[in-house]
C-alpha cells in the first residue's frame, strides 16, 4: 500500500520502500522547483519546508516516513495571510540577492510569524540561524521578518 501524504494542500503517494529524499520528490517527482538543493546534509538550510507546521530540512527527509503528515513548500506562500506578508515585504524591502536561500529562509520566517511571540531582532537571528546565507541582504532579511511579524499584529484597522 502506498505511502500518503500532503504536499501544499494535495494528495501525494509514493511507495513505501521510496528511498528518494522529500526535496527530490518535491523537485523532481512534483516538478515544484521552489525548494533549493544545498548541502545536502541538513546544514544550510536551502531545502526547508514546513513539516505539519515546523521547519524541516528536505534534503534528508525520505519521503517513506511521510505518512500522514503535511508538507508546506514555499509555492504554498500566497496561499496564506502570513505568507503573503512575507512576499510583500521581502519585495518592499528588497529582500534577496540571488534567491538560492530564499526559499528555505521564508518557510523558516513563515513558521516564526505564525508561532513566534518576540519578534525582536534578536529572535528572529535566532530563528535564522541555521541557516549559512550571510550576503549582502541579509540585514534586508531580517528587516523584512521583523516588519511581517509585526504587520501581522497590528490592529486590523491599521494594517
Amino acid at each position: 500500500m502506498d505511502i500518503t501524504f500532503t504536499v501544499n494542500g494535495r494528495s501525494c503517494e509514493v511507495a513505501p520502500d521510496e528511498r528518494c529524499s522529500l526535496v527530490e520528490h518535491l523537485r523532481d517527482g512534483l516538478g515544484l522547483k521552489g525548494t533549493r538543493y544545498g548541502c545536502g546534509q541538513e546544514q544550510c538550510g536551502a531545502c526547508v519546508v514546513l513539516v505539519d507546521g515546523v521547519p524541516r530540512n528536505s534534503c534528508q527527509l525520505e519521503t517513506g516516513t511521510l505518512a500522514g503528515r503535511n508538507i508546506d513548500t514555499v509555492e504554498s506562500l500566497e496561499a496564506s495571510p502570513e505568507g503573503r506578508m512575507l512576499l510583500a515585504q521581502f519585495e518592499r524591502l528588497q529582500a534577496g540577492q540571488c534567491g538560492f536561500c530564499l526559499s528555505g529562509i521564508l518557510m523558516r520566517a513563515l513558521a516564526f510569524v505564525r508561532e513566534s511571540p518576540d519578534g525582536s531582532p534578536a529572535a528572529i537571528a535566532r530563528a535564522l540561524d541555521a541557516h549559512l546565507c550571510r550576503c549582502g541582504a541579509h540585514p534586508r532579511i531580517l528587516a523584512a521578518i521583523e516588519a511581517s511579524w509585526q504587520a501581522l499584529r497590528a490592529p486590523q484597522g491599521s494594517r
